[in-house]
């Protein structure tokens, strides 16, 4: 049961009235709680009272559960206390108290605030980013997720919900909610992927100077300035985009996606591509010190395998040899990547 000290707390940090230890207070309050139809009536009722005081103030309910919506994951992806990403679980599955829940999950603006904001403020960007040598799992307001690989990034525009557009760095993989009425666009660089709803691979890294798209479920259309017409893709497709030219081929998609579950999968992928991957991968140098190693091809697959098992296996199964060198300290005093060099075997 709560107490009339938890009810009034609650109507107080609802108010933006509460310290940091009230805060606290509160977020344990939730986390012991999550399950108690007494509190959500609690919180609706304090919500109520808070948005009957000015009926006459439009506060743009999509602004609003967009830019709630970054803020959560922003602090979510921060690893805030359990009690936060409980309460951000709860809050996706209680649609009809959403508003009242996010503003007691700590993320409080006041009347004033917003009203000021939505007049002057039309949209706000958001980005995720994925730091060099992990993959990070995100979710999208209009319920999107999927993953981003190594030193990628995503960029969208809040709110979101009827402009889905979002803009790529590097490598993600999407699984996106179906709305016939809003398509999701996906943009790298000059080129696009419009999609209904769908699961598909999109790698663009700029050093890469091309851009990949691999269709695992649905139908995705690939927009590029200079094409005679747009081109539809199949599920199982894979589309390569470089220096002006589409090419299309058949492929197994799970072999692009397999990343997402912590794999690196090789197969008969040139060396160059291999030294690539594994670069993002484990955030390394790899350098190759003969060139007649990028006419190897390799396969493997790779799952929890450090980098020194990696290149024991591929000097199994190949002609080359490796050394790793440990990471340095600059004259700076920053540290230097660790760096392999790979050459081709003496007979």
């Amino acid at each position: 049961m709560l107490s009339q000290i938890d009810k009034e707390k609650l109507h107080r940090f609802n108010k933006g009235q509460t310290n940091d230890e009230d805060n606290q207070y509160i977020y344990r309050l939730f986390a012991e709680n999550e399950e108690s139809p007494e509190f959500k009536k609690v919180l609706l009722s304090s919500w109520n009272d808070f948005i009957d005081k000015d009926e006459e103030e439009d506060y743009g309910i999509s602004f609003l559960l967009d830019r709630i919506h970054h803020i959560v994951r922003k602090n979510e992806h921060k690893k805030q206390q359990t009690a936060i990403k409980k309460f951000y679980l709860w809050y996706s599955a209680a649609a009809a108290i959403l508003i009242p829940l996010l503003i007691v999950g700590g993320i409080l603006f006041t009347k004033n605030y917003w009203g000021k904001s939505i007049q002057n403020e039309k949209s706000t960007i958001a980005t995720i980013v994925a730091p060099l040598g992990s993959r990070i799992n995100f979710s999208l307001p209009d319920g999107t997720n999927g993953w981003l690989n190594s030193g990628s990034s995503i960029e969208y525009s809040l709110p979101f919900n009827n402009n889905r557009k979002v803009k790529v760095l590097g490598e993600a993989w999407f699984n996106v909610t179906r709305d016939a009425l809003h398509p999701f666009d996906a943009i790298a660089g000059s080129s696009k992927l419009s999609v209904l709803g769908t699961k598909f691979n999109l790698s663009a890294y700029p050093e890469d100077k091309y851009v990949e798209v691999v269709l695992e479920e649905g139908k995705v259309t690939f927009h590029m300035p200079g094409l005679s017409s747009n081109i539809e893709m199949k599920p199982g497709e894979r589309l390569i985009y470089n220096n002006d030219s589409v090419q299309i081929s058949e492929t197994d998609p799970g072999k692009y996606s397999a990343w997402t579950e912590g794999k690196l999968v090789f197969r008969g992928d040139p060396m160059r591509e291999v030294a690539r991957r594994i670069e993002r991968w484990y955030n390394v140098d790899v350098e190759l010190l003969d060139k007649e190693l990028e006419k190897y091809v390799i396969r493997g697959t790779f799952q929890d395998d450090s980098l020194e098992d990696v290149f024991r296996y591929l000097s199994m199964t190949s002609p080359l040899e490796y050394r790793i060198i440990d990471r340095k300290t600059s004259d700076d005093g920053t540290f230097q990547k660790k760096k392999v060099l790979l050459y081709k075997r003496k007979n």
